[in-house]
């Protein structure tokens, strides 16, 4: 991958002004964006997510030291001491324990990981539900697999060894698809059944040929305070679980599902049964997208979209908060979409849902229109039009 130059030159600056010499490499990982599997993959279910134009890069240098020196445009030095590779407590949430787990994990597989610097510039906004931590996670593990280990694991690895930094250190029980999508690059479907090896496969489609844009749109939502709704969601479903002794609900049969509702809503909540039906449906639904976009069914394509949308909002209820009333954000952000849609593209939630943002194929011809309109009710740079990038995980060149 070609680095930009302008983009060279500004990375040259920033790390020649925080480490006081010039960098050796430049690496890059983009965000992601899930077009569908609306929390599927935390259940070992499938998804189907692309890699986008927005990246995070970095450009480096081995330091010669036992310590890691991060320093992202905007936020203050991170510094990492190799010799402690256990989660450390006060680290739980921050950066430093992000760079902590990927590290450990490098080790855990054989690596001599050294102290390098690096600094970071990012297009892949925080709390633009495009992933950022996924892109971070994924560029250091691009870099340590570079710097220190011969390029020996690949990319796919990278996305687990980004996951497990995130659960294990980060404190975060996020599945695997965003490090996935951020780790491989350009559109790809992931069957999660197994763990350990997900089965990965290409859906090569351009949205543009058929005349449409990838929208993100920014609710403007808080996500403060919402960590238990977002938890709710998965210890929901393991209640669900419970009940058949399972770990996830893709190992109970559907049928066993719906025959046992009378029991399980004896010991678990309705909105729990109501997230099950979700998650069954959902999963079929990315398989038939997959099938659509592969046969160019463009139209069966936005219509399953669709039905993910309303799935989402109905079943797995992660649009509003719990109790919320005064602000409920990405509803009014689905409700715009609709309105300024006019019956054509399809929208639907995006992501991890109540604070987060809208996803939505707009026509060409109604682009204008769509951006303007939405822009208007929720603030300027609140519509992010995107395109698939073809490189995940990489590193770059001058």
């Amino acid at each position: 991958m070609k680095l930009d130059n302008h983009l060279r030159e500004a990375l040259d600056a920033g790390f020649c002004a925080a480490f006081g010499s010039a960098p050796e490499r430049y690496f890059s990982a983009p965000g992601r964006t899930e077009i569908g599997g609306n929390h599927t993959d935390h259940q070992r279910g499938c998804v189907l997510a692309g890699a986008v134009n927005l990246e995070t890069v970095a450009a480096v240098k081995p330091n010669g030291t036992h310590v890691i020196r991060v320093l992202s445009q905007g936020y203050p030095m991170c510094q990492v001491d190799l010799s402690q590779l256990q989660p450390v407590a006060e680290e739980v949430n921050s950066t430093p324990a992000l760079i902590r787990g990927v590290a450990a994990r490098f080790a855990q597989l054989g690596c001599k990981v050294e102290g390098f610097d690096a600094y970071c510039q990012s297009t892949v906004l925080p709390g633009s539900g495009l992933s950022s931590s996924a892109a971070f996670e994924v560029l250091m593990g691009t870099i340590i697999n570079g710097l220190f280990f011969d390029g020996r694991v690949s990319q796919p690895e990278i996305a687990m060894i980004g996951q497990y930094a995130e659960n294990v250190f980060f404190g975060k029980p996020c599945g695997l698809m965003d490090q996935t999508a951020s780790a491989v690059g350009s559109m790809v479907t992931i069957d999660f059944a197994d763990k350990d090896h997900p089965v990965i496969e290409p859906v090569d489609f351009d949205f543009a040929a058929c005349g449409h844009a990838l929208c993100i749109i920014d609710s403007g939502a808080d996500h403060a305070d919402l960590t238990d709704e977002y938890a709710a969601v998965t210890v929901e479903y393991r209640a669900l679980c419970d009940h058949f002794g399972k770990e996830v609900l893709t190992q109970v049969p559907e049928e066993e599902f719906y025959a046992a509702i009378a029991a399980l809503r004896k010991k678990c909540t309705d909105r729990a049964i109501m997230r099950g039906i979700h998650q069954y449906e959902e999963n079929k639904r990315v398989k038939q997208q997959v099938q659509a976009l592969r046969v160019g069914d463009f139209d069966r394509f936005l219509a399953l979209v669709k039905e993910s949308g309303y799935s989402s909002y109905m079943y797995l209820q992660n649009v509003i908060p719990a109790g919320y009333v005064q602000h409920q954000d990405m509803a009014v952000a689905l409700g715009l979409c609709q309105h300024y849609l006019q019956g054509r593209g399809a929208f639907r939630v995006h992501g991890g849902g109540f604070a987060g943002t809208v996803q939505a194929f707009v026509p060409f011809d109604l682009l204008d229109s769509f951006k303007n309109g939405i822009e208007s009710a929720l603030g300027e740079g609140a519509c992010h039009v995107l395109s698939i990038r073809k490189d995940g995980g990489v590193e770059a060149f001058a």
